[in-house]
Order: C-alpha cells, then structure tokens, then sequence
C-alpha cells in the first residue's frame, strides 16, 4: 500500500489515473525537456503505471502533489532509484503555473523526512541538468550539495549532476 503525505498545503497521493490529463500536458510541454520529454501522449500513462510499478518493486517511489485548498494538481515528486541509478534520488517535476510557490520544496522537505523517518535513509540523491537553475535551487533550499560527479542514465544521453541530501542529521 502507498501511504499518503500531508504538507500545510499539499497532499501527496498515490499516481492514479486521475492525474493523467496533468501528466500528459505535462509531458507535451517543454517543461518536461529535464525527465525525459517533450513526449507523445501515451506517454504520460506509461509513467503513471512505471511508478506504481516501481512502489511495488523497491517500497517507495514518486506521488501526485495535489493542492489541499483547491484539489488542484501541481506536480510529482517523490523517490525514484531505477538501475542504473548510484543511489535513491529525490525527484520533482511540477506543472505550468505553480512554480514559484515553493511547493517543489514544500513536498521535498516531506519526502525527505519519510526517506529518513520511515525508510531509514542516510542519504538520497538529486539528479540535476547542469541547465535546470530552478531544480538546483530547490535542491539547495533542501540543503543538498552539488557533489561535482556527473551521472549518465543512458550512456548516449546527457550528464546530470549528482546532489547530495544528507538524512544523518547534518544537511538534509
């Protein structure tokens, strides 16, 4: 079972095919260059069942960040450790019109603290487009530090930067 999160302002639920329509903007949109997209329509179904799938596989993975006030989508965020992946990865993506909000950091910092207080976690990773400035500085806000190691998913496709969350107590 996917447990479900609460921040002052967000919900995190299990993926569902509610969040679809969200998705499959989301992923016919530029804002999608950094995981992957821009990507046909089915797409955005396939991600869905590839993150329950991976709840199944490894006991944690990515949830839908809805807005408590509105019910509102704003993105996805959650843990996220396929292979060849070094080490769990704290991931966000959020939708058109709710950046700036802090919402990326908001759902973070929860994530962070399920890694660590459920999970027993000691460290998680962001992987990072050198050219994502948002994501980076919502990795910063998180406390996590740009380790200077780059990583390639797929060894023809581009470098990201590993950042460091530290769970033990000292940056997180």
């Amino acid at each position: 079972m996917i447990p479900s999160l609460a921040t002052d302002r967000l919900h995190l639920v299990p993926p569902s095919l509610a969040h679809l329509p969200a998705e499959r903007a989301f992923f016919a949109s530029e804002r999608s260059s950094f995981v992957g997209g821009p990507a046909p329509r089915h797409k955005a179904w396939r991600v869905i069942a590839l993150h329950l799938g991976h709840w199944q596989i490894l006991g944690y993975g990515m949830w839908a960040a809805i807005e408590r006030d509105t019910g509102a989508p704003v993105g996805m965020v959650g843990l996220w450790g396929p292979e060849p992946w070094p080490m769990p990865e704290l991931a966000y993506h959020l939708y058109e019109g709710t950046e700036g909000r802090g919402y990326a950091t908001e759902a973070g910092r929860a994530v962070l603290d399920f890694a660590r207080d459920r999970l027993g976690m000691t460290e998680l990773a962001s992987m990072i487009d050198p050219a994502n400035a948002a994501s980076q500085s919502v990795a910063r806000r998180l406390g996590a530090e740009n380790t200077g190691t780059e990583f390639r998913a797929d060894p023809d496709g581009p470098a990201v930067e590993i950042w460091r969350h530290d769970l033990t107590g000292g940056r997180a």
